[in-house]
């Protein structure tokens, strides 16, 4: 499900730049597949100067050729534009909540070990593997290389994909893979958590102790690297990372909100519950009110460790999803819906009409893609405090409207 996070990014690409042929020799990108073999010939003299072996950089790259699919692929992904609803019923399925539980229970050792080391508890590590791959089951099978090779040639995001490309050499020539082990989705992720080259190379780990770092083989060499990575996210041990709650009626809407974190016993004073009824901790712990539907809908308190979901993706329906799967495997119930079905949907068209309207009051809610990402539910928020309407950051038909009229 990095893929999520591949597209998310493919959002902020600058448009493709064209080339006159006789340019095309001395071409640092391009837009089809010409000049593409002279340009991969002078990066295997960048590899060579980076310190990868000439032997590893020509297994590697010798016969690798453009793969125009997968150009047309990243060019047709389509923004990550599904409710919280949408996604999370079908993502947090009751068999990935059961074979999360049961991997734990059968890997108690390993997991363990893990969390004694980094940290991350293993219903954080089986969420991501779940989400990722169902658990390393669909890890994507085509050749890595040439994707990341075909992508790093494209000018829509050169230079990240030439940097995946390097980090992919790397871990070749260190002996982690060969090339032909080396497959995965179109983007070119790699094994059972779908790491970017680059972070399977800063942050690999040799679990199992056979002298490599397998992220496609070796389950304990996967979760271990997942876990190492989570940590240099920022997780913090032995903290909550997302607990659903009942708010009042008369809640401060404008409160809610990642952007807003206060401490756990002020949202106790507003009249916040646990999901049970039960009292909050008095505390000091600093905790945001997240309605990923609305004020209408579920609601949650995301402590400081949220943030490392959506730095993993930061999609806010994922990383929800991620870290409400996380709950449900320790044992959590499944979420109150609030009012379910009544709760409006703006349509993904509905939404670039939004955020269109949005940029034209002053905003600056990034690209008009449909997506309703942090500037957008931020400028939603501005409006809806402007208007009089409940400031709970949710699009919904009634601001629509309001701004389709010139309010």
């Amino acid at each position: 499900m990095n893929r999520l996070r591949i597209a998310v990014l493919a959002t902020m690409a600058v448009a493709p730049i064209a080339l006159p042929p006789a340019a095309l020799a001395q071409a640092s990108c391009g837009n089809n597949g010409a000049g593409f073999d002279a340009w991969l010939a002078n990066f295997k003299q960048q590899a060579v100067a980076q310190g990868v072996s000439p032997r590893t950089v020509a297994a590697a790259l010798n016969g690798v050729t453009y793969d125009p699919n997968i150009v047309g692929t990243d060019r047709g992904q389509k923004v990550f534009g599904q409710s919280f609803f949408q996604f999370s019923d079908r993502m947090v399925a009751n068999y990935r909540i059961q074979q999360g539980r049961a991997l734990i229970q059968k890997n108690q050792a390993l997991f363990n070990r893990i969390e004694q080391q980094f940290g991350v508890p293993g219903a954080v590590l089986v969420a991501f593997w779940g989400l990722e791959t169902d658990f390393g089951a669909f890890m994507g099978d085509k050749p890595s290389l040439r994707s990341i090779a075909t992508l790093a040639w494209d000018c829509r995001r050169a230079e990240m994909f030439r940097t995946q490309l390097m980090a992919a050499l790397k871990i070749i020539d260190r002996g982690d893979l060969t090339p032909q082990t080396m497959r995965g989705p179109w983007a070119g992720e790699l094994g059972q958590f779908q790491f970017l080259p680059d972070h399977y190379l800063n942050y690999g780990v040799d679990e199992d102790g056979d002298g490599r770092i397998d992220l496609i083989r070796s389950a304990p060499d996967a979760l271990a690297s997942a876990a190492n990575y989570i940590k240099a996210l920022g997780w913090q041990r032995g903290q909550p990372w997302l607990e659903e709650v009942r708010l009042p009626p008369n809640l401060p809407w404008d409160q809610t909100d990642l952007s807003t974190k206060l401490p756990r016993a002020q949202w106790a004073r507003f009249g916040v519950v646990r999901a049970n009824g039960s009292a909050l901790p008095s505390d000091n712990l600093p905790a945001s009110v997240l309605l990923p539907m609305g004020r209408l809908g579920p609601a949650f308190l995301a402590y400081p460790n949220f943030n490392v979901f959506t730095e993993w993706n930061n999609s806010l329906t994922y990383a929800t999803s991620a870290a409400y799967l996380a709950t449900r495997v320790t044992g959590a119930p499944a979420f109150n819906r609030g009012q379910g079905k009544a709760i409006p949907i703006l349509s993904q068209a509905q939404v670039v009409e939004l955020q269109r309207l949005l940029n034209a009051r002053g905003h600056h809610v990034g690209r008009v893609d449909g997506i309703t990402g942090a500037a957008t539910r931020q400028a939603v928020k501005v409006e809806q405090i402007r208007l009089g309407l409940p400031a709970d950051s949710y699009p919904t038909p009634e601001l629509l409207a309001a701004l389709r009229a010139g309010r």
